[in-house]
């Protein structure tokens, strides 16, 4: 087992303090005496070299964070590719990243930066999670209002063709008899009007009396008679005139009578 530790420089210019594990077995024991001077120093030197140069390609939230499996893999790859032309009769068993920390006089603010970094990640999974909890909803929304608009489109369609259709149907019959036409249109209004009301009042022409017509009374299969005893007619006030004619014609029907005692 070879340990590599020390301070090294990352892409975005921080410096950052490494600590790598390197476990190794040896297949060829005359490679390994003979092939270098010294296999494990310089075992020692090549994983120092891999790692700077993997740290130097790497930014500093990387190689912390989110990134250090990246990190173990290249910096394998590369110490395999260095130690290989050397034939030292060295395999390499694993790699481990051991350690990865800022120095000292910079971690408390590391760590404030590291605590912002997952705050960040926390508020966007919560935020992913709500679009995903309401897009459905609001993609439901949407394809409701889609069909009752278009339901409405339909219905204001077919009843305007309808419109039209009785129109095209009743012009022929205008034409022939304008008057019976009219006559006929103006009591099938009245019908539809009277039909969603319960109470009319009826003016008589060239009159002054207004009756009163509760048609739900009426329209009632457990009503006595076919007029209501409620139908109440209501009349004008009367003009002195009419009183004076209507005194005068009392007091001369008592007279006759007192004559003929």
């Amino acid at each position: 087992t070879l340990r590599s530790d020390g301070f090294m420089l990352t892409q975005d210019q921080n410096l950052v303090r490494v600590t790598f594990e390197i476990q190794y077995r040896v297949f060829n024991a005359r490679q390994y005496k003979f092939s270098v001077v010294d296999a494990d120093n310089s075992l020692h030197q090549a994983t120092d070299a891999a790692l700077r140069y993997v740290i130097g390609h790497s930014i500093m939230d990387d190689v912390l964070t989110r990134g250090r499996e990246v990190v173990r893999q290249n910096t394998r790859q590369e110490l395999e590719g260095i130690i290989e032309p050397y034939n030292m009769g060295i395999v390499l068993v694993d790699v481990n990243f051991r350690d990865a920390r800022p120095p000292e006089e910079v971690r408390d603010a590391f760590d404030d930066a590291i605590k912002a970094q997952e705050d960040q990640e926390r508020f966007i999974q919560e935020a992913q999670a709500y679009a995903r909890e309401i897009e459905p909803r609001a993609r439901g929304q949407v394809n409701r209002v889609m069909q009752e608009a278009e339901a409405y489109k339909q219905q204001i369609v077919l009843k305007a063709q309808g419109e039209v259709a009785r129109f095209e149907k009743l012009l022929p019959e205008y034409l022939a008899a304008p008057k019976v036409t009219r006559d006929r249109l103006y009591l099938e209004t009245m019908e539809q009007v009277y039909s969603n009301t319960s109470k009319v009042l009826v003016d008589v022409k060239n009159g002054n009396n207004i009756m009163y017509l509760p048609l739900d009374k009426m329209l009632n299969p457990n009503s006595s008679s076919t007029t209501p005893s409620n139908a109440t007619p209501i009349l004008p006030a009367r003009s002195s005139t009419d009183s004076n004619s209507q005194s005068r014609s009392d007091s001369g029907r008592n007279s006759t009578r007192s004559g003929r005692g």
